[in-house]
């Protein structure tokens, strides 16, 4: 009783210690990603944080499985650099006792990431793509922002505006607008005093006044000059819905299932891997907890780091195989998950007999030392 209630303890503690850690690095890295794709115009910049809240969700089985990995050897490892161990296996406890009290405090953890990736990945990705698409279905100008040198979805055009609202027919109006096109050879560059938008036919017009329009041939070396009172420039956003393939991201977990196209094949792949992955993962980080206490090196965290990640990519790399065809949907699970399970008991039960037969005392011999004569 005694053994379960403390080692179970311990391992909270330092579960939540390593997860603060974790959602600190996790989040200050999508934090610069997120702003850097609101920069360059792939979202709009008031979604930063709900876009960064949604793709948190979504990466939160990773981050919850890493931490219980962590966890397990980091406890177990301070208990090996301590000799507390020495002192278990010496009253009779083996390493597979360990695996009861870490599951009995892993459980709701695990149960967690099966929720998060079988039921909120989806809906974050969902969540996700249509605050991208509802910003990228916009106008071009009317996603620039006032006094910042805007790039259109294309690349072909940059602009600067200095923009007003008209508060008597509430019209965005803009002042000083600069763009820059490029369409093959042909670079044209166009000053405007002043623009607005107009909609006609369900089409968007930008309609610029009193400006000057430079236009220079790069493959003839041709310029020229032109000046205007009124030029118009078709924003090219009409309200078309596009008819679009739903990802298998995006998919709930029970559409999966009754799909057999092996891209969707490959989403399941991965889902149920990584939650079959967390629970292996509680298992091998028992196995490679194992540390001498005599040599002041912590390679066991290096290898152990090492482990996850090469599991984790290979959880990747199998959905990549079944959605290209190449493998069996439950063939690649079990031949995976089985093998990484059959090496995780297999390691614990190598260091359980390693323990026990450095703790079993030995029987004294009863032999005389023959005398000399």
């Amino acid at each position: 009783m005694l053994f379960d209630t403390t080692l179970r303890r311990e391992l909270a503690r330092t579960f939540g210690a390593t997860l603060v850690v974790i959602l600190t690095i996790v989040l200050t890295l999508m934090l610069m990603n997120t702003l850097g794709r609101a920069a360059g115009g792939a979202v709009a910049p008031q979604d930063v944080v709900l876009l960064m809240g949604y793709t948190a969700l979504g990466h939160g089985a990773t981050m919850l499985a890493l931490t219980l990995f962590i966890t397990v050897v980091a406890t177990l490892g301070r208990m090996y650099r301590d000799s507390e161990m020495a002192v278990w296996f010496s009253s009779g406890a083996g390493l597979s006792q360990f695996v009861k009290p870490v599951l009995r405090m892993a459980w709701p953890v695990l149960l967690v990431v099966a929720l998060l990736v079988f039921f909120v990945w989806p809906w974050g990705n969902q969540q996700s793509l249509a605050l991208r698409d509802r910003y990228q279905q916009r106008s071009d100008f009317s996603r620039v922002t006032p006094g910042v040198f805007q790039t259109s979805r294309d690349g072909s055009r940059v602009f600067f505006v200095e923009r007003d609202i008209d508060q008597s027919s509430g019209q965005t109006n803009a002042r000083n607008v600069f763009i820059q096109t490029q369409r093959d050879t042909r670079e044209a560059v166009i000053a405007a005093r002043s623009g607005r938008l107009e909609v006609r036919d369900g089409d968007r017009w930008f309609v610029l006044e009193r400006g000057q329009l430079n236009e220079v041939d790069a493959a003839t070396g041709d310029k020229s000059i032109a000046m205007f009172d009124r030029y118009e420039i078709l924003a090219g956003d009409q309200s078309v819905q596009r008819a679009q393939q739903v990802a298998p991201r995006v998919m709930s977990t029970f559409d999966l299932v009754q799909q057999t196209s092996p891209p969707s094949r490959g989403e399941l792949t991965w889902r149920m891997g990584l939650a079959l992955g967390a629970g292996n993962l509680l298992l091998l980080g028992v196995g490679l907890s194992a540390r001498n206490p005599r040599k002041p090196s912590n390679w066991n965290m290096l290898f152990a780091l090492l482990a996850f990640f090469v599991y984790y990519n290979l959880i990747n790399l199998s959905q990549a195989w079944v959605a290209a065809g190449r493998y069996d949907f439950g063939l690649v699970l079990l031949a995976l998950h089985g093998s990484v399970f059959l090496l995780a008991v297999g390691l614990i039960g190598w260091r359980d007999h390693a323990a026990v037969m450095r703790w079993w005392p030995r029987a004294k011999s009863t032999r005389r030392p023959a005398s000399a004569t």
